[in-house]
């Protein structure tokens, strides 16, 4: 199953989309919440149930002790968001100078993560928050960046108004350079579009010159319960957002699989892409000859 990090240029629902994917899922799947800005679920969809004294800024100080006490850490800090337990939450921090402490953390969460993918079988999505640059530059802090840079699939969430797009034009090249020269490669990334606005997805795909791998459509009334809480909204589960969001999570898979696919059996050289070119000419049916 893939890791997918979602960003955004500037709040564009970041966290509601990643909520909406993590509870859409067929599979079970995990959120961790890693905004270093703070994370906003357990004061909002969660209510205040979840104190200061569970979450991410407590694996800092197990990863200093070792992959094996991170491990443990990290399994004692998920908080589920079904009762059966099938989709998990890591929640975030509660304050955001404590994203200082885990500069050293995000690789070896990275690991963990993967392993929740790969082995466990989780979806697992991973909630980034807005990007920071530095000097054209992924901030060393401000940005979980070895997180995206592990990720099967970076998505950056725009919506498609003008405002939207062109914040994204700002970040889409330092974070499409990170992801070539430190990560599994600029084609990692893509966007997901939240529908509000006048553009439509291919609009934005050429605009930015950047593949929209899903949509979702702009649903205020569920967005608005999944990051504030309170009482859901009627007809929740049946909601546009919720229905879309499992096609997404699919179309988020496909996506991952061909890049799988592509790194297993690369295009061929250009000097013999020409022999496809000639067989076809010579059996444009696709028939085979027998001699």
């Amino acid at each position: 199953m893939p890791v997918t990090a979602l960003v955004s240029a500037k709040s564009s629902g970041v966290t509601a989309t990643a909520l909406a994917l993590t509870l859409a899922s067929r599979r079970s799947s995990l959120l961790a919440e890693c905004d270093p800005a703070g994370g906003t679920i357990r004061a909002g969809l969660l209510g205040g149930q979840v104190s200061a004294g569970f979450g991410l800024y407590h694996l800092a100080r197990a990863e200093r002790t070792g992959p094996e006490a991170l491990a443990n850490a990290f399994a004692s800090h998920l908080w589920p968001l079904d009762q059966a337990g099938h989709r998990k939450l890591l929640p975030g921090l509660t304050d955001p100078a404590q994203a200082a402490a885990l500069a050293r953390t995000w690789p070896a969460l990275a690991d963990v993560l993967h392993v929740m993918a790969q082995q466990a079988g989780h979806d697992v999505f991973i909630d980034g928050g807005r990007l920071a640059l530095e000097a054209g530059h992924l901030h060393p802090t401000f940005t979980p960046a070895p997180l995206l840079y592990r990720a099967d699939v970076v998505l950056l969430v725009v919506r498609g108004t003008e405002q939207s797009l062109a914040l994204a034009r700002h970040v889409i090249p330092p974070l499409r350079t990170a992801l070539h020269e430190q990560g599994s490669g600029a084609d990692a990334l893509g966007l997901l579009l939240i529908e509000e606005g006048s553009f439509r997805a291919h609009q934005v795909g050429e605009s930015l010159q950047t593949p929209v791998i899903a949509a979702l459509p702009s649903d205020p009334d569920v967005a608005h319960y999944l990051t504030a809480g309170g009482n859901p909204p009627r007809g929740y589960g049946r909601s546009p957002l919720l229905r879309h969001a499992r096609t997404a999570t699919e179309q988020i898979e496909a996506a991952a699989s061909r890049r799988h696919l592509q790194q297993q059996y690369p295009p061929a050289a250009p000097q013999l892409a020409g022999i496809l070119q000639r067989l076809n000419r010579q059996h444009p049916e696709g028939g085979v000859t027998h001699g």
